[in-house]
């Protein structure tokens, strides 16, 4: 048999207590698997004394993250501190150039250097494994840089954030407003006390920054993602939605066109009767439209210890069935030095249409004035109605639009042409319509 593979693990929080408790209970099964021993030889996190309930006492303990990368005594870093600088960069930059392999979970650190630390990754030739950055437990970075080889990927889209899809679901289901479910999310733990990062849309927009640059070759850009979170999402809107025959998810799509890759992350209405409508709660889903296979989804468990821990120990068991020699795949799909630069696309005409929600004074010549700055910007109407919103006044109104095939630039005009007119009582709301996935 081989020798053991030693590994280090830099932050014993939920997911770092997880993945120890997961080698040690599993040690005899990793074993059969991966052909060596599996043994966590060096931990490192802030507090030594905390009971994480799993006994540690076997490792070696640093205090300092980035001496425990550059320690001998271990084959692979595992980084679980979290956070795109300070100690997460450091250790994982440490420990890749002292010849290291690195498993990390960290989609905020791949989102903003995760280029540059593959290139040192590919020069140094060990591996950089991050299948838990993305949608959790569900094995999408294995199955886009491993089992597609000759596909094309024309589309990548997604529930990436379990947090968003849980509210979303809730609100849904319950009739409750935005507020209410945030506040069980935070009581119940999928949401963090700010959680900002969540429903304004960054955390899908780091993951998806990262499928991005597995789909389409091209440098991670997570900078340049169009991105609205699911906080002015009402249950006026939830129940248009479903009176329309759709439901509300917060999506992540990124696509080929003919002026570059478009990637943008917003709320979005797709039938109920699709697949992607059908992923409730914490649930991640993502698909990926390629030339030959056609569509693929797939979908779990997206976030919380157990499911991320999995992903971890799937990217440790697959380091420790490496064998010297062996020549490692590059990180992003293609070697890190030859990714395109990321060309950022102009949103284009968009099939689904748009729902469009206006809460209006209730006078003649209203419905007039709106229908006339649509077709000022060539926008074509699907439907155009009076629906009734809890709440109302006998003086406002609320009335929903759909559009056909239109351009989001001619949708924003003709909205702040009708904000400017006066005819608002309240916030417009614009959300896209997906007709399929």
């Amino acid at each position: 048999m081989a020798e053991a593979l030693r590994v280090g693990i830099a932050g014993l929080g939920t997911v770092g207590a997880s993945v120890a408790r997961v080698l040690r209970d599993k040690a005899a099964e990793l074993t059969r698997q991966c052909g060596r021993d599996v043994i966590v030889t060096t931990v490192s996190a802030r507090d030594p004394k905390r009971d994480r309930g799993v006994d540690l006492s076997a490792a070696k303990w640093f205090d300092d993250p980035i001496k425990m990368a550059q320690a001998a005594d271990i084959d692979v870093f595992v980084e679980l501190i979290g956070g795109d600088e300070g100690a997460a960069r450091a250790s994982v930059k440490a420990a890749l150039e002292a010849g290291r392999h690195v498993v990390t979970a960290n989609k905020a650190l791949l989102a903003k250097h995760g280029v540059a630390l593959a290139e040192i990754a590919e020069k140094r030739g060990v591996l950089l494994n991050y299948e838990a950055a993305v949608a959790g437990g569900i094995p999408v970075i294995k199955t886009m840089r491993e089992a597609m080889a000759g596909n094309s990927v024309t589309r990548v889209f997604g529930i990436l954030n379990g947090t968003c899809n849980y509210i979303l679901t809730r609100m849904e289901a319950e009739g409750i407003s935005f507020d209410e479910c945030l506040k069980d999310a935070q009581r119940l733990g999928y949401a963090e006390a700010d959680p900002t990062f969540d429903i304004e849309g960054h955390d899908t927009a780091h993951k998806l920054s990262i499928l991005t640059s597995l789909a389409f070759g091209t440098r991670i850009a997570a900078n340049d993602i169009y991105m609205e979170g699911i906080s002015n999402i009402s249950q006026a809107d939830i129940r248009a939605a479903g009176d329309l025959g759709y439901r509300i998810k917060l999506l992540g799509v990124a696509q080929r066109t003919d002026s570059g890759i478009e990637q943008r992350v917003h709320p979005t209405m797709v039938p109920t009767a699709s697949v992607i409508a059908q992923v409730h709660g914490v649930t991640n889903a993502v698909a990926i439209d390629t030339d030959i296979l056609g569509e693929l989804l797939l979908s779990g468990p997206g976030a919380g210890g157990n499911a991320t821990a999995s992903a971890v120990v799937g990217d440790i068991a697959d380091i420790a069935k490496s064998r010297p020699g062996f020549q490692h795949g590059p990180v992003f799909g293609l070697p890190a030095k030859e990714l395109r630069p990321y060309k950022k696309a102009q949103m284009r005409s968009h099939a689904g249409g748009y729902f469009i929600r206006l809460t209006v004074h209730d006078r003649i010549g209203v419905f007039a004035a709106i229908a006339k700055r649509m077709a000022d910007n060539d926008i074509s109407l699907e439907s155009i109605v009076q629906h009734a919103v809890s709440g109302e006044t006998d003086a406002q109104k609320t009335v929903i639009l759909v559009t056909h095939e239109t351009t989001e630039a001619a949708v924003r005009k003709a909205v702040d042409g009708i904000t400017k007119d006066g005819h608002l009582t309240d916030k417009p709301q614009v959300i896209r319509i997906e007709r399929a996935g």
